[in-house]
């Protein structure tokens, strides 16, 4: 099995082994890893007997013009070659997949991105599965296919003698997972205040807009974004499985293997890379932190000290939903859908606010700050609310609303949308940030002039463009949702506009 980006595909091991001087060569556009497997899998079979390193053995990887990428090829070459040497039944192993990486002593080692090579298997109707019974746990993740854990090939061939000869093998035991020490979740009633930004996170949440919040330091930023997973609706089965196989890929499910089902929150730092972010790197391509936030909350603290580049290529991925890496060799695609939450102070020393009289920036170290935050990128940002810093005179008020009654109505909120836009979009759980403005603007759901009299003399003149004119309509939408009204009124409409502007930051 091979990964292209954090999808699997089937590969096919065809191994040759005759006469002649010794040599050992692996053809189908294999990456170093697997240019340097010829001398674990020689090792590996030395163990149990295989005289590899006295023939001579090609070995091809089929598709041959498709790239391989990593050490998990090892243990389907080594079987390949098995099977050539006579060492291994060609019966039992035609419907099984095999995926590990050789360790010298012939251990089979768990790879990386074991979940979607394995979901591809199952999907192209394969029915066994050989992994690695460091993977296993991961693997048993994947429903309709047979999962068989091994730990070294010495075991491995012993087994698939048996099945030759009819008799019954007995499962590898796997440990079972260790379960991680929960987080305690992070609540909303432990903002104090901030009742006009908590009202644009709910929004936010519920319509799965983008959020800027701009403020002073310690006006509670940070811990808004922080409690947006926690407002947020739990993930479907699809996007479970595919949150868990870029966790899988990245090698970060950990000891506690389960499904995650809680959408992922993913906070850069500032200093991040491009690679870091949007995915690359030299050699293999590797997802960034937007595909690590698929199906949940990207947040961008200090965003006006990224690097100019990295936020102008938020833009694309905003709009598609995937990023798209292209090499010399190869071009990778990961999905990308997340809900961005920028975080920004008002001036390079954060007292540009109020009066000001403590700022000690210019204008020029203004315009420099926000310069890259730019028109197109905050054009894509629905909800641009300022965060005023609570006063001491709320220190001792009772606490707002939890997260779990704001989660409610949230939920509530999804479910009018998925029944409204499921049989206009045909998806399986819209919502209304992703509603073409083609759509909302079309004689059924258009809106009465009446109500949209602000936001279209903004259109006209000049004040948003035709990207924000939409976007302000979904936001309306999203606020008539959680109000329990049908359609958005002009209130409704306003106030989605008021909150598009109320930031104060120019790009």
């Amino acid at each position: 099995m091979g990964l292209s980006g954090v999808a699997g595909f089937l590969v096919e091991a065809e191994a040759h082994v005759s006469a002649g001087l010794p040599s050992f060569v692996i053809g189908g556009l294999g990456d170093s890893a697997v240019g340097q497997s010829p001398g674990r899998i020689r090792a590996a079979a030395t163990t149990v007997g295989l005289p590899a390193s006295q023939r001579r053995i090609t070995v091809n990887l089929s598709p041959a013009g498709v790239r391989k990428v990593g050490a998990g090829f090892d243990l389907a070459v080594f079987v390949a070659i098995g099977v050539a040497m006579e060492a291994i039944s060609q019966e039992v192993v035609a419907d099984v997949v095999h995926i590990g990486e050789l360790g010298l002593d012939g251990a089979v080692r768990a790879v990386p991105g074991v979940l979607p090579a394995v979901l591809a298997a199952a999907r192209a109707g394969v029915r066994h599965a050989v992994v690695p019974a460091g993977n296993a746990l991961e693997a048993r993740l994947v429903p309709g296919i047979r999962i068989h854990p091994v730990r070294d090939v010495a075991e491995l061939i012993q087994r698939y003698e048996r099945l030759h000869a009819g008799y019954p093998v007995d499962e590898v035991p796997v440990p079972p997972a260790v379960p991680a020490e929960q987080a305690v979740p992070k609540d909303l009633s432990e903002v104090v205040g901030q009742a006009e930004a908590k009202l644009a996170l709910e929004i936010a949440a519920a319509g799965g807009h983008h959020l800027l919040l701009a403020g002073p330091p310690g006006a509670g930023k940070t811990m808004l974004a922080e409690r947006l997973p926690g407002v947020l609706p739990e993930l479907d089965e699809e996007e479970s499985m595919e949150v868990t196989a870029i966790h899988s890929v990245l090698g970060a499910l950990g000891d506690d293997v389960r499904l995650i089902t809680r959408p992922p929150f993913v906070a850069p730092h500032h200093g991040a890379s491009m690679a870091a972010v949007i995915g690359g790197g030299s050699g293999r391509i590797r997802p960034g932190a937007i595909t690590q936030a698929h199906a949940g909350v990207l947040f961008l603290d200090e965003t006006p000290e990224f690097d100019k580049a990295v936020l102008q290529s938020l833009r694309t991925p905003l709009e598609r939903g995937t990023v798209s890496i292209a090499r010399a060799h190869e071009t990778v695609t990961f999905p990308a859908r997340f809900q961005l939450v920028l975080a920004a102070n008002p001036c390079p020393c954060g007292n540009g606010w109020g009066k000001g009289l403590d700022c000690t920036c210019s204008p020029t170290m203004r315009r420099a700050y926000f310069g890259k935050l730019s028109g197109p990128l905050l054009d894509r940002v629905d909800l641009q609310v300022h965060v005023q810093p609570p006063g001491l005179s709320l220190s001792g008020h009772d606490p707002g609303e939890g997260s779990a009654a704001v989660a409610g109505r949230v939920a509530e909120a999804r479910r009018v949308q998925h029944e409204r836009w499921r049989a206009v979009l045909g998806s399986q759980r819209p919502v209304n940030s992703g509603v073409p403005g083609s759509v909302l603007r079309s004689r059924t759901w258009r809106l009465p002039p009446t109500d949209t009299a602000t936001l279209d003399r903004s259109l006209d003149r000049g004040g948003i463009s035709l990207r924000g004119y939409d976007r302000s309509l979904r936001t309306a939408w999203t606020i008539a949702d959680l109000a329990g009204l049908d359609r958005p009124g002009r209130d409704e409409v306003d106030l989605a506009l008021s909150l598009r502007h109320q930031s104060g930051v120019a790009a």
